[in-house]
């Protein structure tokens, strides 16, 4: 076959005609078909879009909770063990697990109230000072002070007692010798931050016996310190007394914001006036948490 004839019998393409819009779309009607486009094409906007931004949302949470973003780890940053040194294992039962927190937020959280009567106040209602809590071999007032003092040497044959040592006392920032005797320990004492008489009178008379003892135990709310000035300071909260050394008032605060947050104590309105103007200076300082775990 010719090329000719082979091109004659080829089909030829149809070529359709489109009539011209003999009138332009409404204005609805465009509307209506921009939006089916807009809707077409969402979904793959939205599936590239959710993935990066819940990433960026994970990444400042986490900034915030551990790095630095987060102005408690900020405030954390650098410090050795808050409470106790590794190993202690109390068995206390505070009312609610205070973890590190903004002093000043915890403080604005505490009920204000009134003090209630202290006719009815007994030490005993505490337990019997000191107890072995842990189960150490060792009362808790031996305890804290192996906690708090330094260059310690134990009495021979005595088990955990301490028979001498030094304290750097945080309430007059002075260097203390401590020395065991009748009348040469009273020279180191151990204080209880939020003293029991003003636990009694703010919330210490609703928790159980076991709570009050924890409280009476709880090495959050003991601290070794000059006996003269633990004397002095007597069952007085913020309002009535602070430590002589300035330095230590943030961490003694914070403390006592602490202890009356685990065991759900309320503050008077003049202490929490007097605690908030010491906090004031210092809002970044943190919390402690109890050595219990409730």
């Amino acid at each position: 076959m010719s090329p000719r004839n082979m091109l004659a019998r080829s089909p030829q393409p149809r070529l359709v005609a489109r009539s011209p819009r003999l009138w332009p779309l409404s204005r609805s009607t465009r509307s209506v078909r921009a939006q089916r486009r807009t809707k077409r094409r969402r979904p793959r906007v939205l599936v590239m879009v959710i993935p990066v931004f819940a990433a960026m949302v994970a990444l400042l949470a986490a900034l915030y909770a551990w790095g630095p973003l987060n102005p408690v780890s900020a405030a954390l940053a650098g410090q050795g063990p808050l409470v106790m040194e590794p190993g202690w294992s109390g068995s206390g039962s505070p009312v609610v697990r205070v973890k590190p927190a903004l002093a000043l937020s915890v403080l604005d959280v505490l009920e204000v109230k009134g003090r209630a009567p202290r006719n009815s106040y007994d030490r005993l209602a505490f337990g019997v000072a000191w107890l072995d809590v842990d189960r150490n071999g060792c009362d808790t007032r031996n305890d804290i002070l192996a906690r708090d003092l330094t260059q310690k040497q134990l009495v021979k044959g005595a088990g955990c007692q301490l028979g001498s040592g030094k304290l750097s006392d945080p309430y007059t920032d002075r260097e203390l010798d401590f020395s065991r005797g009748a009348q040469s320990s009273k020279a180191i004492q151990i204080d209880h931050v939020v003293a029991l008489g003003n636990a009694w009178q703010t919330g210490a008379q609703q928790l159980t016996d076991g709570q009050r003892q924890s409280l009476a135990n709880d090495p959050l709310n003991l601290l070794a310190v000059d006996g003269p000035t633990n004397v002095q300071k007597s069952d007085g909260d913020a309002a009535t007394w602070l430590p002589p050394n300035k330095a230590f008032r943030c961490r003694y605060i914070a403390r006592q914001v602490s202890v009356k947050a685990a065991y759900r104590l309320w503050v008077t309105p003049a202490e929490k006036d007097a605690m908030k103007r010491v906090l004031t200076s210092c809002p970044r300082q943190p919390t402690l948490e109890s050595g219990y775990v409730p």
